[in-house]
């Protein structure tokens, strides 16, 4: 059974329900599916977390965030605009979703079909919809980040999907400190991007998330890696591995305590070197801003694991 940093509160899963309900109500307008939908709002809820200053909340549940000139249309004159009619006149993109006549920059709905409505224009099929995406983000990676968090909501079925689970066995022989910014010299001098767990080789290791396998393979520093992409954006790297679960492949999406590979010494070399260093598990974290991604010490958030996991153990 996993183990997580928090259970989904009272509040937070009315937050979800309002959110589901509105994906359900939008995906019958536009023929988007809910996961689809909840996808896009969680990408761009993703991007207003990393810069809360350039993107203010504007909705009370949904992460959408339009510029004002994008929703009202550049050369119109009245940036609080919410009429339809003359939005759509200026080649805004502020939409009425809710049906009250007005399109209101600060309305869930509103902002989420209209991003929604401009997404359409090519069509509803998978490909249609990457090409919508890619002719409003202009990135790939927005394109990608979407399509793997549908991924996620379709597997599971479900929104609360934040849980979080200690990368190791609590209880078996391992030890960590914080090794946050120390120095690295194999391959060139760079900072560790990351935490070393040392502990037995072959004790397994396991998700620390719910989400989508992006990497999986050789890399000269992090010999068996893989890289895991959670809902928040996060990309989870876990390094030095002796081997990997065989069921896990690049989309195979995984779950909170689940094994994915096992302790090993692998690295510092070409495929197969091993033995360079100690038995561990090198977990790192990287958050991605949209267009650049960056690590941050992941050393509070496995304290935080482990302690839930222990006071768990001990409710029995």
């Amino acid at each position: 059974m996993p183990v997580h940093s928090a259970q989904t509160t009272p509040k937070a899963a009315e937050v979800f329900a309002t959110r589901q309900t509105l994906y359900d109500k939008l995906s019958l307008m536009t023929g988007i599916s809910w996961p689809q939908l909840a996808a896009i709002d969680q990408y761009e809820r993703t991007l207003s977390s990393a810069r809360p200053k350039t993107r203010p909340l504007l909705g009370q549940t949904v992460g959408v965030f339009i510029e004002e000139d994008q929703w009202s249309g550049l050369l119109n004159p009245n940036k609080a605009d919410v009429s339809p009619l003359s939005i759509r006149w200026f080649n805004g993109i502020g939409r009425d979703g809710d049906g009250d006549g007005q399109a209101e920059r600060n309305n869930d709905f509103d902002l989420l079909y209209a991003i929604a409505s401009k997404i359409l224009q090519h069509g509803t099929t998978e490909d249609d919809l990457a090409i919508g995406l890619w002719e409003y983000y202009h990135n790939s990676r927005s394109v990608q980040r979407i399509q793997q968090f549908t991924r996620i909501y379709e597997t599971f079925g479900r929104l609360d999907l934040f849980e979080h689970a200690f990368p190791l066995p609590v209880g078996n022989n391992y030890s960590y400190k914080s090794t946050w910014g120390n120095a690295r010299s194999w391959g060139g001098r760079r900072s560790h991007e990351g935490t070393d767990l040392f502990a037995g080789h072959g004790l397994s290791v396991k998700s620390t998330c719910y989400g989508i396998v992006e990497v999986k393979g050789w890399n000269p520093f992090g010999g068996w890696r893989i890289g895991i992409r959670d809902l928040n954006n996060y990309y989870h790297y876990y390094a030095h591995l002796s081997g990997f679960d065989k069921s896990l492949a690049a989309g195979t999406v995984v779950k909170p305590g689940q094994v994915i590979g096992w302790v090993g010494s692998s690295g510092y070399g070409k495929p197969g070197t091993q033995g360079k260093f100690p038995p561990h598990l090198h977990y790192g974290i990287y958050r991605d801003r949209g267009l650049i991604e960056w690590s941050f010490d992941p050393y509070p958030l496995l304290k935080a694991w482990e302690r839930e996991e222990l006071r768990r153990m001990k409710k029995g």
